[in-house]
């Protein structure tokens, strides 16, 4: 059984969804145009990787293998449903912006390859700490990139912060330069796919400078 540290490692660098197995890059490189939609739309996808991942480990002994795909998306659409229906009620100029890559989680090969991959065979707690960390990897992406792609491209940082935080955090908003006129390129489809591939050539070289693990082997008594 894998380990939750293991299970932690995986969902937030060694097998990263957006920057090793590379899925959901649809909404990944649509919505990342600021900092706030990328953390809009990672939380949204996060909460459907945990309560799908739970509620699938839940049933997973009841749902014969010929039905299972149809029953997993089925509970993952209803998730989303949910969650789709929380962000009109208490998020809803968000939920505008974000707007069609709300019900496209449904979509989402991560989802179904978590559940499908993981939840169907570990336990609910394991599960739900797989959908958490997987999501929690996607987020920090969409982020990273949102926030990138947002400073580069209109010089500000945290702008629209209170489509998520309420009228309160509109002085969230940072200028970093008030005479920069912004970099168009980077807030286009094409700047989105120069930043992930800047995200995934960073993490591929710190993982081979990382030192190599050294393995011990211990002398078994009486041997030569």
């Amino acid at each position: 059984m894998t380990s939750n540290s293991e299970i932690t490692q995986n969902g937030l660098w060694t097998n990263n969804v957006a920057l090793v197995q590379l899925l959901g890059l649809c909404p990944l490189l649509a919505v990342t145009s600021t900092l706030v939609n990328g953390i809009g739309l990672g939380i949204a996808t996060m909460a459907t990787l945990v309560l799908s991942n739970t509620l699938i480990s839940l049933i997973r002994g009841f749902v014969r293998s010929e039905v299972r795909l149809p029953v997993f998306v089925l509970i993952i659409a209803s998730v989303v449903t949910i969650i789709e229906l929380v962000m009109k009620a208490f998020f809803y100029d968000l939920f505008l912006v974000l707007g069609i890559f709300i019900p496209l989680i449904v979509t989402n090969c991560a989802i179904i390859g978590r559940a499908e991959g993981f939840a169907s065979r570990n336990p609910v707690g394991a599960s739900a700490l797989d959908g958490l960390m997987m999501g929690s990897g996607f987020l920090l992406v969409l982020a990273i990139l949102g926030g990138m792609r947002e400073i580069i491209g209109f010089g500000t940082l945290f702008a629209n912060a209170d489509l998520m935080f309420g009228d309160a955090a509109s002085a969230l908003t940072i200028v970093l330069n008030p005479d920069y006129g912004g970099f168009l390129l980077a807030v286009l489809p094409p700047g989105a796919f120069f930043g992930l591939a800047i995200l995934i050539v960073i993490k591929n070289l710190i993982d081979e400078h990382k030192p190599a693990t050294k393995t011990v082997t211990e002398a078994i008594p009486g041997s030569a």
